[in-house]
Formats: structure tokens, sequence, C-alpha cells
């Protein structure tokens, strides 16, 4: 079974996927717990610098990974140009002019989604990010063949 679809990334699904990777991790929870620390020291001793602190380890973080993810989809010439996946039993190709790169099934790290994006992570750093509002409603094939070919405890994704 064979499916073949392209994908444009945007700003938007590159800030998603940045944020979704950021906050699942130790260091993003960490930061924004700090964060409500200072705050609710802010709150106890209305000291000034405790809500700086508290402003600084809460919006740094988001605010750089949009200037990051727009700067990435502007610069990146990967972004330029639609990406192409064909996906099959053996594994994924992603293709684009006369470059591609395939991945097999069993290779894949995991797979998970947020309200925005589909991610099939090829690396414990690095994902393909499928944009709901690009992929449509193709999503629910998309969804059925990441099922069907790695394990279930690998795959989180949500409708």
């Amino acid at each position: 079974m064979d499916y073949e679809f392209d994908v444009n990334m945007t700003v938007s699904a590159l800030y998603d996927y940045n944020m979704h990777y950021t906050y699942t991790s130790a260091s993003g929870i960490l930061g924004t717990a700090a964060g409500a620390c200072f705050l609710l020291l802010y709150i106890g001793t209305n000291s000034i610098y405790y809500l700086v602190a508290a402003l600084v380890l809460i919006f740094y973080s988001p605010v750089t990974l949009y200037f990051r993810s727009r700067n990435q989809v502007k610069l990146n010439p990967m972004y330029k140009h639609p990406l192409h996946y064909k996906m099959n039993d053996e594994g994924v190709t992603v293709s684009q002019g006369d470059d591609e790169l395939t991945v097999e099934w069993k290779d894949m790290i995991k797979a998970q989604s947020t309200n925005q994006s589909i991610m099939l992570y090829t690396s414990k750093k690095s994902a393909w990010v499928f944009p709901k509002s690009e992929i449509g409603e193709h999503r629910y094939k998309l969804i059925e063949i990441i099922s069907t070919h790695m394990p279930p405890e690998k795959v989180k994704i949500k409708q």
C-alpha cells in the first residue's frame, strides 16, 4: 500500500513542533515551574526582582521559539518548496528535488500529535512534521498507516 502527499512547512506548524518538544522535556517543565514559583514569591513579597524572573522564565522560551521557527521557515532552503512523502510497507521516503531519504518503519522512534500537527520522530531530536491544516482529511489515512506499521506503544496520536 503506497500513500503519497506533499507538505509545505509553515511557521505555525514548526512553532507547534518546537513548543511541543520543549514543553514535554524536563527543562521546559522545570523552567515553567520555576517561573510559577517566582510568580508566587512576587505575590508574597512584592519584590520586582521575582516578577522579572517569573516573566523571563515563563515567556522567554515561547517568544524565542516563535522567532526561531519563523527564521527557520524563512531562511532554510528546505522549506522553500514542498516536501514529498511516500509511505509504503518498507518505510517512509521524503524527497525534494533530487534529494531523497528513506527511513524504515523499524527505525522510527515514535509518532505523536498535537492539535495542529502529526509528528513522526526519526530520532530523539528530529521529526517529520505533518501540519493537519496541510494534509486535511488525509490525516486519517496517515494515522492508519502509521498505526499499522509501528508498535502501539510508540504511537500517541489523538484524532
